[in-house]
């Protein structure tokens, strides 16, 4: 096939909606692809800290002297913490009409789907790695995150 017909056929396909043409004969084989479907990547989500709301008080530096006990904090502030294991932009829900994956007060399943996390036009499923309730959504959707942003506040079930 000479340059002029290959041309030809690359923009047959190009003024289409064709994403794939293939052509095999004995002497020669043609592939023409355009356009690339996004990929999705599963990333289990990073070791959970501890996390206490408002009210908590970081331990002093090693250089003071002790100081009393911070105060307690109540037990409806308190949880594991489920961060982002990557940079990229917090998306709640699978598409921009769709329901978000969790809510505030569910009860979700190890393994579930919490959220993604794209990063360079990657799709990456943020799974809960425990049973677990939902205390908190701690990102707004289509918010950048970085490596190890709390995502979400949640209580091991």
């Amino acid at each position: 096939m000479d340059i002029k017909d290959l041309k030809l056929l690359i923009k047959l396909v190009t003024e289409t909606d064709i994403t794939e043409f293939e052509m095999d004969n004995s002497d020669e084989k043609i592939i023409i692809k355009r356009g690339h479907k996004p990929e999705y990547i599963t990333v289990a989500a990073p070791p959970v800290q501890q996390y206490a709301g408002p009210g908590f008080q970081a331990a002093p530096p090693a250089t003071q002297s002790a100081a009393p006990a911070a105060t307690p904090v109540p037990a409806a502030e308190v949880g594991d913490t489920v961060n982002s294991p990557i940079v990229g932009t917090f998306y709640a829900a699978p598409g921009p009409e769709a329901d978000p994956y969790v809510t505030v007060g569910q009860v979700v399943e190890k393994g579930q789907v919490l959220c993604i996390v794209e990063a360079m036009k990657l799709m990456n499923e943020i799974e809960a790695e425990f049973k677990c309730k939902i205390l908190k959504i701690c990102k707004e959707n289509a918010q950048a995150v970085e490596y190890g942003d709390p995502l979400f506040i949640v209580q091991k079930l």
